[in-house]
């Protein structure tokens, strides 16, 4: 990573985890802009290494679902187009998301008829073609799923070293351990940011830092509905390879997976984690995911954990992110993903170069403005674990 902090800058970004590196990149590859990148600590060391790592098709807005077809198409080439010598690991074994009520598998057939619509090949399954898709589930009350193939899973380190390096080899400086305290302002426009190293000119600051970067934007006078939420994940040590899906229960908010390793990594979107950020593991959340997963998966009886962490969700009012130019002129955000943004970073991450060099976008993400919440112009994703 680079040593000496340039004291100007075309671009800065906030944030070192996967959003920020593919922003990062797709500005220096399109624009051939002076970019630099300060994160506070390691690379992917805040939401994007510790969450989940999914990535699928299946969701019940048509922007995500837009978007969505981008990702993956974008990632199942991304290797090679990033000359990123190791295997993102990126694994297509599906989503099966499982319905335990009439009105799960009835919102399940709406996404799913919105899916289709729009070429995504995903489709409804009965519980007996649940059990052919993934035979180790316990399918006691569940009444049919959805699912689709080209959906999946990937490393998230690898994957946000991959665009942190293709950023490097095209001129853009990332700067580890050196946080942003402070965007500066003439009051009307952005002028740079104060870091841990100095003041950095720059007529244009991107926050790509989460629930802690809406902070830092309200502090710039900037104000964004969004709040830290933690959530926790366990992980298992390896097994000899059965699932190959993602699996996310809507009865009990639960989601795991089966890494290319072999261990199964779990965690349950809990409406009862704290909000702030708080990022510390508790003794209830391995006894509730240990009795949980057992009763999904018995074949994990007796399977020892070996790690348990914590991450932070930056949770908006709609469930989905804001993406865009801020009041603020000069200040762009990429925030409030709700739990699923490191699958949204190869789309986002060239949508959002595209904006701030006034190109053409991939998408059109202006549902995902900033102002659309006091325009009370909400648009609630449905299909959020």
């Amino acid at each position: 990573m680079a040593e000496q902090v340039a004291r100007t800058a075309d671009v800065v970004i906030v944030g070192g985890g996967v959003h920020g590196c593919a922003v990062a990149y797709h500005l220096c590859r399109l624009g051939g802009l002076r970019v630099s990148l300060f994160e506070r600590g390691y690379l992917a060391g805040g939401a994007t290494g510790r969450s989940a790592a999914g990535v699928r098709h299946q969701f019940g807005t048509e922007i995500n679902c837009r978007l969505a077809i981008w990702n993956i198409r974008l990632l199942e080439g991304l290797a090679e187009e990033l000359e990123y010598p190791h295997d993102l690991e990126f694994t297509q074994g599906g989503y099966l998301l499982l319905a335990y009520t009439p009105g799960q598998l009835e919102q399940f057939k709406r996404n799913v008829a919105l899916q289709r619509s729009l070429g995504i090949p995903s489709e409804i399954l009965t519980p007996e073609e649940v059990a052919r898709v993934a035979p180790a589930l316990n399918l006691d009350g569940v009444l049919g799923a959805s699912f689709c193939p080209r959906d999946g899973h990937v490393n998230p380190f690898h994957l946000t070293w991959a665009y942190a390096r293709a950023a490097q080899r095209l001129g853009a400086e990332i700067h580890c351990f050196c946080p942003v305290h402070a965007i500066v302002s003439d009051g009307s426009r952005v002028r740079g940011v104060y870091t841990a190293s100095g003041r950095v000119e720059a007529p244009v600051v991107v926050i790509c830092a989460g629930a802690e970067g809406a902070e830092l934007a309200r502090a710039a006078g900037v104000d964004v509905p969004v709040y830290g939420e933690r959530h926790q994940i366990l992980v298992t040590e390896p097994v000899a390879h059965f699932l190959d899906p993602m699996v996310l229960c809507f009865e009990d908010g639960s989601y795991f997976k089966q890494t290319p390793h072999g261990s199964l990594l779990m965690g349950i979107g809990s409406p009862f984690e704290p909000k702030g950020y708080g990022q510390g593991s508790s003794w209830y959340f391995l006894e509730e995911m240990a009795t949980r997963i057992v009763r999904h998966l018995p074949a994990l009886a007796g399977v020892r954990v070996v790690r348990q962490w914590a991450g932070l969700y930056d949770i908006t009012p709609d469930s989905q992110a804001i993406v865009g130019l801020a009041p603020l002129e000069g200040l762009w955000l990429d925030l409030g993903w709700s739990g699923h943004g490191l699958q949204f970073a190869p789309s986002i991450g060239l949508i959002l170069a595209q904006l701030i060099l006034d190109q053409s976008p991939l998408v059109d993400v202006s549902p995902f403005r900033p102002g659309r919440f006091a325009a009370g112009e909400l648009i609630p994703e449905p299909a959020c674990v």
